[in-house]
């Protein structure tokens, strides 16, 4: 009998490995510490794959470096791309997923298989040979017991930032009266957003009190760690200056207010549909350290959510990660411990999608030490290939930091191409590149 598999952490990695060692035969072992008797404090429920800061996959285009990733790991069979499919909501080009819906199909799926065994406990050292085969999948909240363990097994430190969670609104408390629904250039339905205009008197009084509204504590050894620029606080981004917000999360280009349409709102906050059922929306890019009853005072200041209801306020926690081009090879194995594999935003990679992906690639590799076949990592040219070798690649501990999949991570295209027909090249390029490795 084939010795199975241990994962430790059910998140969005762990799952998608678990899925890929099970497809091919191999039995798992699946180690999470949450339970309902212990949650983190960034996560509601013990399902497994829960998403806590957002219901977005990003876009969905493939001619994006996201849409890119998504359709590669179509291809290889994902468990989280099939869930995020069957569980999709409307978000124009975006792929937003019911949450709830989503995690639960997963830990259905999982938990019903004949191969997997859920042991639910903490894992606090790192396990030695006598394990077999082992993957660390925790995430980035992983556990200070067993971040301890790693760091005195690597000799090396972490690098750590912070992770920020936007609030969730009540549809029924929106005051339709002065929103709209539309998405930015009327892509996907065309309607997929709720958007708050502002004027520019409306938007300086709202800066004015986010950047003197009391901001969460940090603790003292939590002072100096920098935050990841994909998901910065608005807080943080108004006070790099006070056109920052109107440049991103709330810029108003590609949107037409219907109460008036000769006049261009000076700002516009969206909501995103975040439950299948249309009741709950997610403040778009509103990550922030407000306390909770200042986000509810300076939030309800934006027009149509005076009377807003927050079914979940935003939230504020720390992300870590390891410096994997110097710990591990091409095949995310720990070069000092061959036998455990990491997986997932520890290793490095930002989003729920990046982390996935990591998922699946280390599942594949290490089915393939069980069928004795050669590993094979997937070219650069694939939006797989590009993150696994950001990861494991020549960065320096200065140099290297959290990355979601971008085309700079690409290398060039061979040809001279237009620059308005670059990202379908790519995207051509790494879809005829990963049909061919996932034939390996």
């Amino acid at each position: 009998m084939t010795n199975p598999v241990h994962i430790i952490g059910a998140g969005l990695a762990g799952s998608e490995a678990a899925w890929q060692l099970v497809s091919r035969g191999v039995p798992v072992i699946i180690h999470e510490m949450r339970c309902e008797q212990q949650l983190t404090f960034a996560h509601k429920t013990a399902l497994c794959a829960e998403l806590v800061c957002s219901n977005s996959f990003r876009n969905d285009d493939a001619s994006s470096a996201i849409g890119l990733l998504h359709e590669e790991m179509r291809r290889c069979g994902s468990l989280v791309l099939r869930a995020a499919d069957n569980n999709r909501l409307p978000a124009g080009s975006a792929l937003a997923v019911d949450r709830d819906q989503f995690s639960q199909s997963i830990d259905q799926t999982l938990r019903s298989h004949p191969l997997i065994t859920f042991v639910s406990e903490e894992v606090t050292t790192l396990p030695d040979e006598s394990w077999g085969q082992v993957l660390i999948a925790t995430g980035p909240l992983t556990s200070d017991a067993l971040s301890q363990s790693i760091m005195k097994a690597t000799g090396s430190d972490y690098l750590s930032f912070f992770d920020a969670i936007a609030p969730i609104i009540s549809k029924e408390s929106i005051d339709f009266t002065k929103v709209w629904f539309q998405s930015r250039y009327d892509k996907g339905e065309g309607k997929d957003y709720i958007n708050c205009p502002m004027t520019k008197d409306e938007y300086e009084a709202f800066i004015d009190a986010l950047l003197a509204g009391e901001k969460t504590e940090f603790k003292e050894w939590e002072k100096n760690t920098p935050y990841f620029e994909g998901c910065l606080p608005i807080e943080v981004m108004a006070e790099r200056g006070r056109e920052t917000l109107r440049f991103g999360p709330m810029k108003p280009v590609g949107l037409t207010n219907p109460f008036q349409p000769d006049i261009k709102p000076y700002a516009v906050v969206q909501l995103r549909q975040d439950n299948a059922q249309g009741t709950l929306y997610n403040m778009v890019g509103f990550q922030t350290k407000l306390k909770y009853g200042e986000q509810q005072r300076v939030f309800r200041m934006i027009p149509g959510l005076e009377n807003a209801e927050f079914e979940r306020l935003g939230g504020i926690h720390r992300n870590t990660f390891i410096h994997s081009p110097s710990l591990l090879d091409y095949s995310l194995a720990l070069k000092s411990h061959p036998h455990i594999r990491f997986a997932g935003q520890i290793t490095g990679v930002e989003g729920y999608v990046e982390s996935a992906a990591m998922g699946l690639l280390a599942g594949i590799f290490i089915a393939c030490r069980y069928q004795d076949k050669q590993m094979v990592a997937p070219p650069p040219t694939t939006a797989l290939g590009a993150l696994i070798r950001h990861i494991t690649g020549d960065a320096t501990f200065e140099t290297f930091q959290p990355m979601n999949v971008n085309f700079g991570l690409f290398p060039p295209l061979d040809t001279r191409v237009p620059k308005h027909e670059r990202k379908q090249a790519y995207s051509v390029r790494g879809l005829k590149d990963v049909e061919l490795w996932w034939r390996f």
